[in-house]
């Protein structure tokens, strides 16, 4: 999905880095190099046209010694299990940096969903779960939203599941619609996440975040949230974001040195992250080649698109002013350019902790879905707030304690947390 990037190795050489730190048992090494489990399977859909097609599916769950899996299902024509296998092993990782009880899994089907209509992506949803059925549910795994999936779907996945059960059972999808079993403050979870965590990095650098600047790659739900936080919350500027255009197959960046105005470009963006070109160039956007984000001379950068976008060639534009680096999409940097951001002292607040603002109003939804009471949304973000601050001090004190990159400190809390429950459980 990102080139030649292979994620669930890259996801690998970063567990192994830190098992080596960590001086790890081989035999818990070689537990947790790898999921616990994974389904391959073929949904065969009706088309609008009559034509039955087949596509592939995936279900991958990495480890669930804390508590049950937890991951989204990605809808994504260049879709692989490598990737698959990566983002499952991140999400263990994810729950036990903000120390929720739940493990790591992610699912995926190799498709474009803006090629489908409305009726045919719902038959791939119910396909989807009919598959999995017997082996998801609010104790074993629970699925959610993730590129390409919307709530709509998880909305449908949840009925499908109910009905095969025969049972109302809203704890087995997270990231569904409000007014179906869905939480307030979901939408908005993972990118204010971004932003409580890169508030917490200036606090500690010493940074006055009015005076500061931000360039996001991506326009999709997790960079509109953020750049929304940095700009109401924080008092910064965004001076550009990038999106992928669906017509034209390229990404571009969208420039504005004054400040972008991030709720007027969501107003002109598809379902799919696409800003339109001509709207934005009438308010005064310049229209940029899509890596230009990078280079840009701006305090905070935040990669929250795909995977192995911050690598070893384009980690070398990256300005000298820099001081942040908050990852708000799944393994954006590569262990290459990872080398080169030590190198040169750049702060970084590492994917699974700096995105971890939607698995945890994920659970909270879960504990909602449970007790079939909900709170207001300003509960649900101040919880959310609380979490993400106490998670983010835990990092960062590791970081200072053992002197070691934030990346690693983030591996070694979260590593400690999974060995301690498989030590608890009797596994080891």
């Amino acid at each position: 999905m990102a080139g030649t990037t292979n994620a669930f190795e890259m996801a690998q050489r970063q567990f192994d880095h830190v098992a080596d730190l960590l001086k790890l048992d081989p035999q818990v090494r070689e537990i947790l190099r790898w999921p616990l489990r994974e389904f391959h399977f073929r949904i065969p859909v009706r088309m609008d046209d009559g034509t039955i097609k087949v596509f592939q599916g995936f279900r991958v769950q990495h480890n669930d010694a804390r508590g049950p899996n937890k991951g989204g299902i990605r809808f994504h024509p260049s879709e692989t299990i490598d990737t698959v296998r990566a983002l499952a092993t991140w999400m263990t990782w994810k729950c036990a940096v903000v120390d929720i009880p739940l493990g790591g899994g992610k699912g995926g089907v190799v498709v474009d969903p803006a090629t489908m209509s409305t009726g045919e992506k719902e038959r791939l949803v119910r396909g989807w779960v009919q598959q999995m059925w017997k082996n998801i549910g609010p104790r074993k795994d629970v699925p959610a939203p993730d590129v390409g999936t919307t709530p709509q779907m998880m909305g449908w996945m949840m009925d499908e599941f109910s009905k095969l059960q025969g049972d109302y059972t809203p704890g087995v999808i997270t990231g569904k619609p409000v007014g179906g079993g869905g939480s307030l403050g979901r939408t908005e979870a993972t990118g204010f996440g971004v932003i409580y965590t890169v508030r917490e990095a200036m606090k500690h650098l010493g940074m006055d975040s009015s005076k500061c600047t931000a360039a996001l790659q991506g326009f999709g739900n997790v960079s509109q949230y953020a750049a929304i936080g940095f700009v109401e919350m924080l008092k910064g500027k965004v001076v550009c974001v990038s999106c992928w255009d669906r017509e034209d197959k390229v990404s571009y960046t969208f420039t504005k040195m004054d400040g972008v105005d991030p709720r007027f470009l969501m107003s002109i963006t598809d379902q799919y992250g696409t800003i339109d070109k001509a709207k934005a160039k009438a308010a005064g956007y310049v229209i940029e080649d899509g890596e230009a984000w990078i280079s840009k001379e701006v305090d905070v950068l935040i990669p929250a698109a795909l995977e192995g976008q911050v690598n070893a060639d384009t980690v070398k534009k990256i300005s000298s002013k820099v001081r942040i680096i908050a990852e708000g999409a799944n393994g954006p940097t590569t262990p290459e350019a990872d080398e080169v951001i030590k190198e040169r002292g750049i702060f970084m607040v590492p994917d699974f902790l700096c995105n971890a603002g939607g698995v945890t109003v994920s659970y909270f939804e879960g504990v909602q879905n449970d007790m079939n009471f909900y709170w207001s949304k300003e509960e649900v973000l101040s919880k959310l707030d609380e979490k993400m601050t106490v998670a983010f001090q835990g990092v960062l004190d590791m970081a200072l304690k053992e002197k070691v990159y934030m990346r690693d400190a983030a591996y070694m809390v979260s590593i400690a947390r999974v060995v301690k429950a498989m030590q608890l459980r009797g596994w080891i």
